[in-house]
Order: C-alpha cells, then structure tokens, then sequence
C-alpha cells in the first residue's frame, strides 16, 4: 500500500504547478480579451486571431521556421545517427574515445552567446571567399544542424549502448550480411531514438533565439525574432494569439504521442 505525501510536500508540489502555468493560463485568457492593453477585461473576441492570420509578417516567420526546423532536423538527425553508430562501432583507444565523447558534450554545455558568436566570425571569415554564407536561411540551417547534432548523438547513442555488440555479431553467425544485420537488427531497435533525436532537435530549433538572432538575415525572421521584435514595441494581443496556438500545437502532439505509447503498451498486453 502506497503512503499519502506529507502536506508540505503536496503545497510544494501545487505552488510548483502553479508557477509553471499560471503565465500560461494569463497569455491564454489575454488573447481573448478584446481590450489591446489587457490591462482590463473589455469583453470576449476572437479578432485577434483573426487578425494574426491576415498578417503577412507571422505567415512569413511561421513559413521560415518550419522551413528551418524541418530541414535542420532532417540533416542533423542523419548525420547524428551515422557519427553514434561510428562513435560506438568503431574499436577507439581509451583517450581518443574520451575525446571524442568530451567533443560532442562540449556543444551540448556551451552556452548559445558563445556559440552564436563563434559562428558568426567563422560566417564572416567564409563571407570573404563567397557570398553563400550571407546571414540568411543557409546560415542558419547550418547554425542549427552544429548545435542540433550533438543531441541526436547523446540519444542514438545511449541506446546503442543498452543494444550492446552481440547482436551484429550474432546476426553475423545466422549467415547475414553486415548490412542486413543492420537494417533488419539494429535499426529497427534504433527507431524510436532517432525518432527521440529527430523531435528534441526539432523543438530546439523552433525554441532557438540567441543563435538565430545573430546569424539571421533580414528575409530569414523567424518566430521566436517575430516575437522578440513585438515585444520591443510593446506586447501586442496577437503575439497572446500567436503564443497560445503554438502552445496548444505543443500540447496536441503530446497528448498524440502520449495515446501512442498507451494504445502499444495496451496492444502488447493483450498479444500476451
């Protein structure tokens, strides 16, 4: 039989809920106050919404920020997953192993004004042998993909680990090729952390500022420098629109994976 939580236990677990949604539950109730400042409540609407849809400004940041995060994602999650199973295949010596661990850690604790400016100089030093690397969308494709990949290593990584060697080589035994063994061994048990890899870069390019706002151009604005910009002038109710439907995108696909896992685990219960 379980034990009930002390009370003090069960207040500091209310007060921490209450302190990660009480600002989400104020945007929220905002974007359907009609009053612009907020400051009172002037009545119900959804013109802000409305009006967030008419603005060219949001559709052309929404339409960059899913151009970068999907493109970022998809070129860091394979790049990732070949340099994890490179890194875990591949017979290293004990101080290149290390060094190659500390090399994809290093990005993952770097703090993102040191690594935007240290991509900005490196831009500026390619910018005088071609004008590609321009602050513009390649730029920040190829900002995203270096902070992203080391995260799609750590989780490729991990469960490769808990995958072990034996398999291959047990595949190999059963007269499989290298390749087969992989494809039909290997990767099938590597999906859901590529998968895992693929939806952590994706959030995290769709989360980025500080790197974004330094190597961006003035074609490539993205939401979160859409907002940044907004604010700047003062918070506008569309901006509470804006960050209310990016939120209930966020919960959606949650609640999707969340049904997902629970219709497997029940499938696999009943297949026993």
């Amino acid at each position: 039989m379980s034990k009930r939580l002390p009370l003090y236990a069960r207040i500091l677990a209310y007060i921490g809920m209450l302190l990660l949604y009480m600002p989400l539950l104020v945007v929220l109730i905002q974007s359907f106050n009609a009053n612009k400042h907020g400051q009172t409540w002037g009545g119900f609407t959804f013109d802000w919404y409305a009006k967030l849809f008419d603005n060219a400004l949001v559709q052309s940041a929404t339409v960059n920020t899913l151009i970068l995060a999907i493109v970022s994602t998809v070129i860091s999650t394979a790049l990732g997953t070949l340099l994890a199973i490179g890194i875990h295949r591949t017979p290293w010596g004990k101080k290149m192993q290390g060094l190659y661990d500390m090399s994809i850690n290093v990005p993952v604790v770097t703090p993102d004004i040191l690594m935007a400016i240290a991509l900005v100089s490196v831009f500026a030093l390619f910018r005088s042998f071609t004008p590609l690397f321009d602050p513009g969308m390649l730029t920040l494709i190829i900002a995203h993909v270096t902070f992203e990949i080391s995260f799609v290593v750590l989780v490729v990584q991990s469960r490769l680990v808990s995958i072990g060697k034996d398999q291959i080589e047990a595949a190999r035994d059963l007269y499989t090729s290298t390749a087969g063994a992989w494809f039909r061994v290997i990767l099938p048990q590597l999906s859901t952390a590529i998968v895992s890899g693929a939806l952590l870069a994706f959030t995290l390019s769709l989360d980025d500022f500080i790197i974004s706002f330094f190597v961006s151009g003035p074609k490539s604005t993205t939401l979160p420098l859409y907002i940044y910009g907004s604010l700047k002038r003062g918070i506008s109710p569309q901006i509470h629109a804006l960050s209310t439907l990016i939120f209930a995108i966020t919960l959606f696909a949650m609640l999707i994976f969340a049904l997902k896992g629970s219709f497997k685990k029940k499938r696999k219960k009943t297949s026993c």
